[in-house]
């Protein structure tokens, strides 16, 4: 269903507006060069900071321009069930073949809470749901045994796992054994370790940077050539850390500026890295060959 590099796609600004020509050439980019699927609009692309309007835009734009080519997870949470019920709303009538959604966030909702949330949205669009689960940004962790009950529903296709425990995607993959669930790993530096595990791919903010040579790493894995893999996260851990020595996504907008591909401009509260952060991106961006 969804497998590989799926890149968390930058949402491009030219002068606080979003760029649309840059956006489709990164689209274009991601497509040529094997990206399993397309994220817009999660947190990479600045989802916190864009109107409704501008979300909707950014989604449509990106399905518009993939032209059903690759499959597009379109973000679409939001601490309020109703407002992501909207979205994914949107994304359905956009032609997006998923949505992203994030647990809730600030509201700090238990584990009650977060069932009744991703059900309420999986049963009023008929679209597939992946959970993204990212304490560390939410405040709020989808429990393993919630993840279960949850991916019985039949709109419930999967999880972004971005809490760093590989623990969960054995716990995830026994208690939904014979549901087509699949688990996404969130978080660039163990994406092989998710692999092994049983992870299909990863929904990745160094794609964005490098997409052929993740989309290279994931087809290593697929192809059994651990050592191949291996070689190419030993030469992109160093940038896997590095675009997030300030706050993302400045680091990866900034890298993608080095390369001529679209502006660093961020959206406050967003800065862009300091010198000493570019510094580290640079020499990051060095050592895996980019530049």
């Amino acid at each position: 269903m969804f497998h590989g590099s799926i890149p968390a796609l930058v949402t491009p600004f030219k002068n606080g507006a979003i760029d649309k020509t840059a956006f489709a050439d990164l689209v274009e980019r991601q497509i040529e060069c094997g990206a399993g699927a397309l994220v817009p609009c999660g947190t990479t692309g600045e989802s916190a900071t864009l109107s409704h309007e501008e979300h909707r835009e950014v989604v449509s734009l990106c399905i518009e321009v993939a032209k059903g080519r690759i499959p597009v997870i379109a973000g679409a949470g939001s601490n309020s069930t109703r407002e992501a019920i909207g979205l994914v709303q949107h994304a359905k009538d956009a032609g997006a073949d998923a949505a992203l959604c994030v647990c809730p966030y600030y509201n700090r909702p238990d584990q009650a809470g977060l069932e009744a949330h991703f059900t309420a949205i999986a049963d009023a669009v008929a679209l597939p749901i992946i959970l993204y689960n990212v304490p560390a940004r939410t405040v709020s962790d989808v429990q393993p045994d919630t993840v279960i009950r949850l991916g019985k529903h039949p709109n419930i296709v999967g999880i972004k796992d971005a809490t760093g425990d590989l623990s969960r995607v054995t716990l995830h993959a026994a208690g939904l054994e014979g549901e087509q669930f699949v688990q996404i790993c969130g978080e660039d530096p163990v994406t092989l370790g998710y692999r092994a595990m049983g992870g299909v791919g990863c929904i990745t903010v160094t794609g964005n940077v490098a997409p052929q040579e993740m989309a290279d790493m994931h087809t290593a894995v697929d192809n059994g050539d651990l050592a191949k893999a291996q070689e190419i996260e030993k030469r992109f851990i160093a940038l896997h850390k590095a675009l997030f020595c300030s706050p993302s996504p400045g680091p990866a907008k900034y890298a993608l500026s080095q390369l001529g591909l679209c502006s660093p401009e961020t959206r406050l509260p967003i800065v862009g890295p300091d010198a000493a952060a570019r510094a580290k991106i640079d020499a990051a961006m060095a050592i895996a060959g980019l530049i």
